[in-house]
């Protein structure tokens, strides 16, 4: 396991990507975010405490999104769902999508898929903490990018234990 990104160099990346939505999104009262599970999630909570702190009087709708039975390689295995909590209605909302990884693009892919069948949003924005950007299979780009990695295509990167780690 090889040590990409430092907990110090992640809380900067944090940083970045609050700034980088609030400078956008400075005039909203609302803000609906859907981290993607598992590890969206873990980026979700951490990044939706830097925002808290730059964006005080804006409030932040949370949800989690679980996209299991939308994946298209759940026919090649028996998958258990994860946690879907999506407290708010996503109809004619922008909704900004919070993922670790952005890699082929299928794991957004099914994230959209599981929100239109929840609603129609007005806008779907995608935020990621590492884009690998050399590897897409589906024409989706992020709107907030923590970092971009050039890496092997066979390289797992995760965020561990508040690193980005490549397995």
């Amino acid at each position: 396991m090889k040590v990409l990104i430092t907990q110090p160099q992640l809380a900067e990346l944090y940083t970045s990507l609050a700034d980088q939505i609030a400078a956008k999104n400075g005039a909203a009262e609302n803000l609906f975010i859907a981290g993607i599970q598992q590890g969206g999630v873990v980026v979700a909570n951490l990044l939706i405490a830097a925002l808290q702190k730059r964006m005080p009087s804006v409030n932040i709708s949370y949800g989690q999104l679980d996209i299991t039975f939308y994946r298209d390689d759940i026919r090649k295995e028996i998958l258990q769902p994860d946690t879907m909590n999506m407290p708010f209605n996503v109809e004619d909302k922008t909704i900004i999508l919070i993922d670790d990884v952005l890699f082929t693009g299928r794991t957004i892919k099914a994230a959209l898929d599981t929100l239109l069948d929840m609603g129609r949003p007005d806008k779907v924005e995608l935020c990621v903490l590492i884009d690998r950007k050399e590897y897409r299979q589906f024409p989706i780009q992020a709107d907030y990018v923590g970092m971009t990695l050039q890496t092997n295509k066979t390289d797992k990167i995760k965020l561990v234990n508040s690193e980005v780690v490549c397995l």
